[in-house]
């Protein structure tokens, strides 16, 4: 280790950050002496358009670690971004890097991080809150209204062999875990964080929409927080078989299969699909809860006499809080596999190839390794 004093050592702080803008002149960052100067990134310059580029390596701030990325799983927004420019509000203008479930190994540290942690294999919460706002204070960070998050315009992402964020969002994983199933804590984060939402609890009777990542991950956090029922409803039987391999104990066809007198406990949307989060939620008993996952249409028409009359709460699902730790325990423990959902994996080479991965039948996760 060798201790290297101002950016110019290692590189530029404002790429592949969670912080755009770092400022390190003058700091002191601990790391290895063979940190090399450059890395290549995969950048979506134009909708539709990929190209791996060479861009300085990033430096990390006082507060921050430097992480040599190993894997980054592909998620639905990765692909929107791709394939359509913009999600919602957030509209990709200018080159940016996708990809925000991430594994890797710190490599060097600023100057208010022990380094000690030089060394440690980590999974990344890919977000910078503010600390300081209403909703911080609160504990909900996730909803902090300066939130700066990985791959979301116009903070880079992970898709590049280095990347920087501040220390307390580097958390450690045992070595049981491979760099693969590391990454996929961010996907399982969404689930626990759907599951707390959905207030499930041992002997919960769950209802869940939508049997691709997302959903097959939604139950398992639902099995694992101990719901006694997880229906997962999906339209093609390969997903349906699968989500039973993953713990579902039991599945129906939305296209010919009624969910209206389940009077199940909870129902989670993981498609986006209006019919199903409209029939969904006529499933759920009075006081019971519909959790909102799926991206898909702006404005959907919701059952409100269903709701008024059953008292339902209805929330959303944005990221999540405090989650990491209990996604590595209980990945660590065996209750949930994450590592059996990967079915592609794609160099930095061809990141476009594993954008692209989930036309083909039988996807399901998707990884680039670094």
């Amino acid at each position: 280790m060798s201790r290297i004093t101002g950016s110019a050592d290692i590189g530029s702080a404002d790429i592949g950050s969670a912080v755009t803008g770092s400022a390190v002149t003058g700091s002191a960052v601990t790391g290895s002496v063979d940190i090399p100067r450059t890395m290549r990134a995969s950048v979506l310059v134009a909708k539709g358009r990929i190209r791996v580029e060479e861009r300085p390596v990033p430096v990390p701030a006082d507060d921050e670690v430097l992480i040599q990325v190993a894997s980054v799983g592909v998620c639905g927004s990765d692909v929107h971004y791709y394939r359509e420019g913009r999600i919602g509000d957030f509209v990709v203008d200018a080159p940016l890097v996708l990809g925000h479930e991430v594994s890797g190994r710190i490599v060097a540290v600023g100057a208010a991080v022990p380094d000690t942690r030089i060394g440690e294999r980590v999974a990344i919460e890919p977000q910078r809150p503010c600390r300081i706002c209403a909703q911080c204070a609160a504990g909900r960070y996730n909803l902090c209204p300066h939130m700066e998050f990985y791959a979301t315009p116009p903070v880079d992402g992970a898709f590049q062999e280095y990347v920087t964020i501040q220390a307390p969002f580097a958390h450690p994983v045992p070595d049981t875990l491979s760099d693969d199933v590391a990454a996929l804590l961010e996907p399982l984060s969404v689930g626990i964080w759907a599951g707390r939402k959905a207030e499930v609890a041992p002997g919960s009777r769950v209802l869940i929409a939508g049997a691709g990542p997302i959903g097959v991950i939604a139950a398992q956090s639902a099995k694992a927080f101990g719901a006694s029922e997880v229906i997962v409803s999906d339209p093609v039987a390969e997903r349906r078989a699968m989500a039973e391999r993953y713990g579902a104990t039991s599945t129906l066809d939305p296209m010919t299969d009624s969910v209206a007198d389940l009077g199940v406990d909870a129902f989670i949307d993981c498609s986006g699909a209006t019919p199903a989060v409209r029939s969904g939620i006529t499933a759920v008993r009075g006081a019971g809860t519909v959790v909102l996952v799926g991206m898909g249409a702006d404005d959907v028409p919701l059952p409100i006499p269903v709701i008024q009359n059953r008292e339902l709460k209805v929330t959303g699902v944005f990221r999540y809080t405090d989650t990491w730790p209990v996604a590595a325990q209980l990945a660590a423990a065996g209750q949930v596999d994450l590592g059996s959902l990967v079915t592609g994996r794609f160099d930095l080479d061809h990141v476009e190839d594993a954008l692209n991965a989930d036309l083909a039948p039988g996807s399901l996760k998707t990884v680039v390794y670094l």
